[in-house]
């Protein structure tokens, strides 16, 4: 089983700056991919930012330039420094874990947190 606890959501001004932070626990090795997801009130579920174990690094096209994901794969954790935030950017974040290598050996696919909360006041 995998547990990923999202923190560091809340309020700001447009042109400010949020860090989130997504702590994965649980029985496993390793992680492939983590990342992080956004949905707006109405609309459907996008991608903010996806990094592998390596480094490797994937953004949506709304936050390229302005919001930066990072990793610390000893401690299974996730990183979204968000700048230059505007009232669009409101949505419920979601930190999503994929690739994950059990202690059973088996690889799961498409673990969420529970989301947290990003308003951008204009």
């Amino acid at each position: 089983q995998v547990q990923l606890v999202e923190s560091g959501g809340g309020l700001a001004q447009a042109g400010g700056s949020l860090r989130l932070s997504c702590a994965a626990s649980g029985s496993f090795f390793t992680i492939n991919a983590m990342g992080w997801y956004r949905q707006a009130p109405g609309k459907q579920r996008e991608l903010v930012a996806t990094i592998t174990s390596g480094g490797s690094t994937n953004y949506g096209d709304s936050v390229k330039g302005r919001f930066t994901i990072s990793r610390d794969n000893a401690k299974n954790t996730v990183y979204l420094q968000m700048n230059s935030l505007k009232p669009e950017d409101t949505a419920v974040y979601y930190c999503n874990a994929d690739g994950i290598l059990t202690t059973t050996l088996r690889r799961v696919h498409d673990y969420w947190g529970q989301g947290t909360q990003v308003t951008v006041s204009s």
